[in-house]
């Protein structure tokens, strides 16, 4: 019997160690240093920068079904003569083929049978056909692209250095995203930086530039899409260009923001080895010819094409300062967003008011924990403290966790400890009261233990388990701050069922096997 419980003890004595390692780690620097290395604080309680964006995911949707809309011309004037196909409303993923005779229907139906038409319901007109996209797929378009906003979002975030930022999915509304930064206090260079597309496209130009849109429509082939910009950054000229971009966003393999030969700053960048051969054929073809370098919709530059080129290019003439060209390089190596987003909100906490947070916050957790500490000890004399010290324990295996795991700990997740707290006090007082209504009923003190124990199990058990499940569901459905209070409850209470049963018997087996036989127990 004294082997096994010196096991146990040594057990408890090196849970405690790897814990207290958990929550400081090797100290270095000053003792707040070191706790705010291992434990990352919240927003609310670091200061920084609070977001919600919309997404607007039907734009994506509308890009794809163009990219379709080009592949359907292509496939139908090879099969019918005098066939159009085109979209009736720009922002509706709908294809109307017209134009096809009854001889040619079979030809064209048969054109558009194909697996890069599998998203498309295909029904026929008087004249052609319908092309509808399935609703299934516009669904996964916008699931897709909700969650490439995401990632493209933290790769920005994540080369702008901020630490333990949140991203994630905006549970309030319909394709929204939530962004957390804590530390950050230039909110409007991190909506410049997330909300630009970047969407850089280099196009074949086939006319212009045109001083007046109406210019630019008289001569535009149908073919080709209207581009405003130019070579300076005042320039409103006209471009038609090519609809089908020669290389587009996916194919920049890296971007850096560098000097030209005057030394101002630009943007140079390479393109994949798949792009860059795409590139060198185009080019080594079109000697002669123009391309136009196209960022966010806009003509940035047009060149004359001297030579071939295959993997190299820079971006230079767009009044860039140093700043604007290492967030352009930036945001192309990060790749574009799918979408344009709108900010729904933007708040900033001061640390001022962080700082408040966090000592309110341990002002209440210390007082709280003292006052229950002192009230165990009042009611159950001896007992009382076996419990602070399962309290004590309680305490650092949460911090322990937290420190482990990387963990943010928010306002929220303070009340979740709070709450652990209350929890661990409710498990002994259970127990307690299970051992002394077994010495009331004249058992011994070992045997009124025992049955106490025994008996609490099961509703300590079941108040556990049904509270980690309601905190496992904020955790899932929640945003930052409730999630920081599932987490601290979740770790809190897995914590608690080891030191309120586990502990906690220990510790009474230890006192009564140092008491003789007979002698009474302090509870």
């Amino acid at each position: 019997m004294q082997k096994n419980l010196n096991g146990k003890i040594i057990a408890i004595i090196a849970i405690l160690l790897v814990f207290l390692y958990g929550i400081f780690g090797i100290p270095h620097g000053s003792l707040k240093q070191t706790l705010t290395d291992r434990i990352h604080l919240g927003l609310d309680l670091r200061g920084g920068t609070h977001l919600v964006l919309q997404v607007h995911t039907a734009e994506a949707v509308a890009a794809n079904s163009d990219n379709d809309l080009v592949r359907a011309q292509a496939a139908v004037a090879k099969v019918a003569s005098n066939a159009k196909a085109t979209k009736p409303d720009a922002s509706q993923p709908v294809i109307v083929i017209s134009g096809v005779s009854s001889a040619e229907m079979q030809a064209v139906k048969s054109a558009l049978s194909g697996t890069e038409y599998s998203a498309y319901d295909i029904s026929s007109t008087a004249d052609g056909y319908k092309m509808s996209m399935k609703l299934a797929e516009i669904k996964d378009l916008r699931e897709r692209t909700l969650d490439t906003s995401i990632e493209t979002i933290r790769s920005r975030v994540d080369s702008l250095g901020v630490a333990e930022p949140v991203i994630q999915k905006y549970g309030l509304g319909e394709d929204q995203i939530l962004v957390e930064l804590p530390g950050i206090d230039n909110p409007d260079r991190v909506r410049d930086v997330i909300q630009s597309t970047a969407r850089l496209e280099i196009h074949e130009v086939e006319g212009g530039p045109y001083t007046s849109l109406q210019d630019a429509q008289t001569a535009m082939q149908p073919d080709a899409i209207l581009v405003q910009g130019g070579n300076t950054a005042e320039a409103q000229d006209y471009y038609a260009l090519k609809r089908i971009a020669i290389v587009q966003g996916p194919d920049f393999r890296d971007a850096r923001a560098s000097q030209d030969e005057a030394g101002r700053p630009d943007v140079s960048f390479s393109l994949t080895t798949g792009a860059g051969d795409r590139f060198y054929q185009y080019t080594s073809t079109s000697i002669g010819k123009s391309m136009a370098i196209v960022l966010d919709n806009r003509v940035k530059e047009v060149a004359t094409i001297n030579g071939a080129i295959r993997d190299q290019g820079q971006i230079s003439g767009g009044g860039f300062n140093k700043q604007t060209a290492a967030d352009l390089s930036l945001m192309l190596r990060t790749g574009s967003l799918p979408a344009s987003i709108t900010f729904l909100e933007t708040h900033s906490v001061g640390p001022s008011l962080g700082a408040a947070s966090i000592r309110q916050g341990i002002i209440a957790s210390v007082v709280g924990m003292f006052a229950v500490m002192i009230f165990m000890l009042v009611y159950y004399r001896g007992a009382g403290i076996n419990a602070d010290l399962a309290l004590i324990l309680n305490l650092v295996i949460l911090l322990g966790f937290m420190g482990f795991t990387g963990s943010t700990l928010t306002l929220p997740g303070i009340a979740g400890v709070i709450l652990t707290i209350g929890m661990g006090v409710d498990s002994n007082v259970l127990i307690f009261e299970r051992i002394r209504e077994e010495i009331h009923a004249g058992k011994p003190a070992s045997a009124a233990v025992k049955n106490g124990f025994e008996h609490a199990w099961t509703t300590i058990l079941d108040t556990h388990v049904t509270t980690i499940v309601s905190a496992l569901i904020l955790f899932f459905v929640g945003t930052g701050p409730v999630r920081g209070f599932a987490v601290t409850l979740m770790f809190g209470l897995l914590a608690n069922l080891f030191t309120a049963v586990f502990v906690s018997r220990v510790i009474f087996d230890s006192v009564l096997n140092r008491k003789t036989r007979g002698e009474a127990l302090s509870i």
